[in-house]
């Protein structure tokens, strides 16, 4: 039995369908990079294995099937002498026929059948009896499966199955240490048939074999892999049957993308220092990538143009592309408003700026979790309260991590336009002229209102049908037209003179409502960040 534990700690990789067996190992490159794979990148062919195969039993002719014991045959007499039944084949490997006596059929190809038989008959009806055979069903077998798979045993199915219905019926292979090239399949403790799951992954061939009764299959633990990422359409690892294979060949196999231009190779010497170098494709197809190398292909243009979009109340261009440097006055200076535009309240989104935002949300959702999962408790009771607490933070974590930012750009009133260098996928909104006040969050009845110059704040919270109990009237934003963030606090000077303008959205923020003191603190600063960054009250 094939013990993965030796090399438990390699990540798996996937195989390439290129013949890289026909490349000659070398000593000058080992394997010193199996700790430090990302354990994140997927196995190339992980999907293979989801049950599919193992809930299929299919009964297809196999024209080289081998007849063997405990197979039924169909079995058609005619002519001078009729006669029609189901015979099986006996354990001498024979089967019976009324007037004709024995046959032995055990071992004929599955194409003879009918003709071995018609042989047999023509021995006693000398004219005029004609045979057809067809084989209904095939032997059922116990198959052993182990080595590098989820769920090493017995596993039984047809002599006709094939190898990818049993490794499934074992849950598929280990995504750690199996292998996706190595699979071999022994009789009587001899290798007869070995299997290459590369070929069945890339272009579904997949040669047919035949089980007998107590084979084994061994799932190999995989020696040779390279981790690909970046800009390809297969970004998985991948098993190598040798320790080296050209930049050339692995290209045939990772399909890379049209933008593609450069790549980055990290590898790990033997004190474990890291080294990222990057080279040009096109400079570089003979280069040999060794075992255990991470490769990442990246598309690095040098752009002249860039693309903005402008969205919002206007009326002629909605997708401009511009030089790299135009400045946001420049673009603005083209835009044609109407009669319904507020170009005193535009909006400027930046992707980089929303992704910098999702970043920082994430990290402060990976230090509440690891505050959750590791806090201490004194007593049975706290022990309990924890856990209950516990299971609400982590599902206030999983809400979230699925919120999206927008990215958006505070224009401030003096800001200098020309001095705002636009970025690439920039998105430019011009707002309609807005009478409206929205109040979203912790109210009773959350809405559009419209303005009324002399309602004040607690006017439009009143309308709403005031505070629920949820509220945290301490946390309250006002949101302007040009995005502007005003934290509403009611009880100082600046609160009670704040007047509601048109355009504002007024959003009620939740109460963290847990005796977990070590993270409310947490909690309300995400909530806070939610809100102003996405426009999203978040409940706790």
């Amino acid at each position: 039995m094939i013990k993965t534990i030796l090399l438990a700690f390699m990540l798996s990789t996937a195989l390439f369908g290129v013949e890289f067996s026909n490349l000659n190992s070398e000593e000058m490159a080992k394997d010193m990079n199996s700790s430090f794979v990302d354990a994140s990148t997927r196995v190339f062919g992980y999907n293979l294995f989801n049950g599919s195969f193992s809930k299929n039993r299919q009964y297809r002719y196999n024209p080289d099937y081998l007849i063997s014991i405990g197979d039924t045959i169909n079995l058609k007499l005619w002519g001078s002498f009729d006669f029609e039944t189901k015979v099986t084949v006996d354990s001498q490997g024979n089967i019976f026929i009324p007037k004709v006596g024995t046959v032995k059929v055990v071992g004929i190809r599955n194409d003879r059948l009918s003709q071995t038989l018609q042989n047999a008959v023509k021995k006693v009806f000398k004219k005029s009896v004609y045979v057809y055979a067809d084989l209904e069903s095939y032997q059922p077998v116990s198959i052993f499966v182990t080595g590098a798979v989820n769920k090493p045993g017995l596993y039984e199915g047809l002599s006709s199955d094939s190898v990818i219905q049993f490794i499934d019926k074992a849950r598929g292979i280990d995504a750690k240490s199996g292998s996706y090239r190595n699979i071999k399949v022994l009789r009587q403790n001899k290798e007869i048939y070995h299997v290459d799951l590369y070929t069945f992954l890339l272009s579904g061939s997949l040669k047919l074999f035949q089980f007998h009764m107590g084979d084994v299959i061994v799932v190999e633990t995989i020696k040779n892999y390279i981790e690909i990422t970046g800009d390809v359409k297969r970004p998985y690892r991948f098993e190598m049957l040798s320790n080296s294979v050209t930049l050339r060949d692995i290209l045939k196999v990772v399909l890379p993308n049209p933008t593609l231009t450069n790549f980055t190779v990290t590898k790990y010497n033997q004190d474990n220092e890291q080294s990222i170098n990057i080279y040009a494709i096109k400079d570089n197809l003979d280069m040999k990538i060794y075992s255990g190398e991470s490769v990442n292909f990246i598309p690095d243009h040098n752009s002249k143009d860039i693309k903005v979009e402008i969205s919002g109340e206007h009326s002629n261009i909605h997708n401009l592309v511009v030089k790299k440097g135009t400045t946001l006055q420049e673009v603005f200076e083209k835009i044609k408003i109407t009669d319904l535009s507020d170009p005193n309240s535009f909006q400027l989104y930046r992707k980089s700026i929303a992704q910098k935002q999702k970043n920082l949300l994430n990290a402060q959702l990976d230090d509440l979790a690891a505050k959750t999962l590791t806090a201490g408790s004194l007593t049975t009771e706290e022990a309990m309260i924890r856990k209950q607490e516990s299971q609400l933070v982590i599902n206030f974590i999983d809400r979230a991590r699925k919120v999206e930012f927008k990215g958006q750009v505070i224009i401030n009133k003096d800001s200098n336009l020309s001095q705002i260098y636009l970025e690439e996928g920039d998105t430019i909104f011009i707002p309609k002229k807005n009478r409206m006040v929205i109040v979203q969050g912790e109210v009773m009845l959350p809405g559009a209102q419209t303005y009324v110059e002399n309602m004040t704040f607690e006017d439009y919270i009143n309308a709403c049908g005031g505070f629920n109990f949820r509220a945290n009237t301490d946390q309250i934003l006002i949101i302007q037209k040009n995005g502007k963030v005003i934290t509403y606090d009611d009880n100082t000077f600046f609160g009670k003179s704040y007047h509601v303008k048109p355009g504002d959205s007024i959003l009620v923020l939740s109460k963290v409502d847990t005796k977990y003191l070590q993270v409310v603190k947490d909690i309300t600063q995400i909530v806070y960040q939610i809100a102003v960054g996405a426009a999203v009250v978040l409940r706790f």
